[in-house]
């Protein structure tokens, strides 16, 4: 009766594993893998070569686990490193992620996607130092990298070196990236360049959507953000009521919460489904829409009594069609609410390097005028703080002119 070995017949399995990984066959590799391991526990090249597996599957909870394993076992298994730090990337978790990627640069990995990852992973650690020398080192090694450059505008645009940022965006550009996105960006940083009448839409989706869990105490708490709270102040004295209320750009709800009580309902929109579920789990609204606002206002002739537009129109641009979608709406008795930032420099719409909007007391007035509004009431007061210094915005009350 013969017996088989099972350390050489796991190392079977395993170099049979290799030869499908190398064929693109990951769910035949896996087995393999799986198979050698259980015959020799805890071998760390078998542990790497299963998490690396694991990870380009897309398993990331069991290529944690399993690469974790590997690296303790052997810390200087580059491969496992990397693959540890891609599979903690994945799952948003950005210091596990950046340890692991680092280390594997350490051990000698060096490629310009896995520097442009670490380099991420940095960002989200509020790191640019770090980030910036890694971008540098994902360029050196592929200068048409388009994400690297746009990544480095970016740091370079918070920065200040505007100059810079646009020479970067520039780049991305040349190289493939998005044309509508980085000719937005590049605007930002480019004095005398025309303002986009718009923001892509979906970088102000996936800017919200990433944002959308710590929103509410950043806001708060950090940018000690006020303008729902100064905008429905007049709103909320005299024991007004409002049949219905439209929350232009809810976000998750803060200004919803405010005017509940003074409203039978409250309806809202806002472009991130992530801001959407937080508005509607909050308990203010009748109902809340995932849209753009325009289109919101376009769907329905349910004709409303307070529309409201708390620090919203900085992530909008031009405002000739939302006067005219809003006057639509509006009861003869009622009251359009808003704020703005206030432009500078003469210019009626200006889009600034913090890729928000401001506009201009005259271009508000005029497009009230265009658009069958008066000017019940405007004031200055903060918005929110920028680097702790107060953001001055413009607070303005409209309401319908009789039409003839």
């Amino acid at each position: 009766m013969s017996t088989t070995d099972p350390t050489e017949q796991a190392k079977a399995f395993f170099f049979e594993g290799n030869a499908l990984f190398e064929a693109d066959r990951l769910d035949e590799a896996l087995s393999r893998y799986q198979a050698a391991l259980a015959l020799v526990p805890g071998r760390p090249s078998i542990l790497a070569n299963l998490g690396v597996t694991q990870c380009r599957l897309g398993r990331w909870p069991e290529a944690v686990a399993t690469l974790a394993q590997a690296t303790k076992a052997d810390p200087t298994h580059r491969d496992a490193w990397v693959a540890l730090g891609l599979s903690h990337e994945a799952l948003s978790n950005w210091a596990g992620a950046a340890d692991a990627l680092q280390q594997g640069v350490r051990l000698g990995a060096s490629t310009p996607q896995l520097h442009l990852s670490l380099a991420m992973c940095l960002l989200r650690l509020e790191r640019p130092d770090a980030a910036l020398r890694s971008l540098d080192q994902a360029l050196a090694l592929d200068p048409a990298l388009a994400e690297a450059w746009s990544q480095r505008g970016s740091l370079m645009r918070e920065a200040g070196q505007l100059a810079e940022a646009a020479r970067c965006f520039e780049q991305a550009l040349a190289h493939g990236g998005d044309p509508t996105l980085h000719r937005f960006y590049l605007a930002s940083v480019r004095s005398g360049e025309a303002a986009p009448a718009q923001p892509p839409s979906d970088y102000v989706e996936a800017l919200f959507d990433d944002y959308a869990d710590d929103f509410q105490h950043h806001l708060v708490h950090q940018l000690k953000y006020q303008a729902h709270e100064t905008l429905l102040a007049p709103l909320r004295v005299g024991g007004q009521r409002y049949p219905l209320v439209l929350d232009l750009g809810c976000g998750t709800g803060l200004c919803g919460q405010l005017i509940r009580p003074h409203a039978d309902a409250v309806d809202g929109v806002d472009l991130a489904k992530a801001m959407v579920e937080q508005a509607r789990a909050s308990g203010a609204y009748r109902r809340v829409v995932q849209g753009e606002l325009l289109a919101f206002l376009r769907s329905s002739d349910e004709a409303a009594d307070l529309v409201i537009a708390a620090d919203v129109f900085i992530y909008v641009g031009a405002l000739d069609e939302v006067f005219a979608a809003v006057r639509q709406r509006l009861n003869p008795a009622g009251c359009f609410a808003f704020s703005v930032e206030l432009a500078g420099d003469g210019q009626d719409l200006q889009l600034r390097p913090s890729l928000r909007y401001a506009h201009s007391l005259a271009y508000i007035e005029r497009l009230a005028g265009a658009h069958g509004f008066r000017v019940r009431q405007t004031w200055r007061a903060p918005l929110r703080e920028d680097q702790q210094k107060p953001v001055m915005g413009l607070y303005v009350l409209l309401e319908p002119v009789a039409q003839a």
